[in-house]
């Protein structure tokens, strides 16, 4: 099943700070989070899922993943990375800082198989 859009609050919490008041907003990853056309990747990958079973992950972040993946790190590794580095979580759409990974670590291999040569196109947009 396809993943439920991604809505952030929209809303300050009074006991956390958004990503995006305690980074600095200039760093690449977090210049190429508003460049990248998550939009046509979802339609992309569209075609992927099945009607069936519980909703996907969000693909901004498996593709997120993905993307620092292809940089040398191990699926641990890249998982590892993003509970620590909170320009990764911005780049994958967290609102505030999470400090579990919130998935399984298998589920970057389950995405590779799912998207066998599209992953290639879609990391070159």
């Amino acid at each position: 099943m396809r993943p439920k859009k991604h809505r952030t609050t929209g809303s300050s919490d009074l006991c956390r700070a958004g990503l995006d008041q305690i980074i600095n907003m200039k760093p690449e990853l977090v210049q190429l989070a508003g460049k990248v056309d998550w939009d046509w990747i979802d339609r992309e990958i569209a075609p992927l899922y099945s009607e069936n079973g519980r909703p996907g992950i969000a693909t901004r972040f498996m593709i997120g993943l993905l993307l620092k993946h292809i940089c040398g790190p191990s699926d641990e590794g890249v998982c590892e990375r993003w509970v620590h580095d909170p320009y990764f979580q911005y780049f994958t759409s967290e609102e505030f800082f999470q400090h579990v990974f919130p998935h399984e670590r298998s589920d970057l291999s389950h995405w590779r198989k799912r998207l066998g040569d599209k992953l290639e196109l879609l990391l070159v947009e």
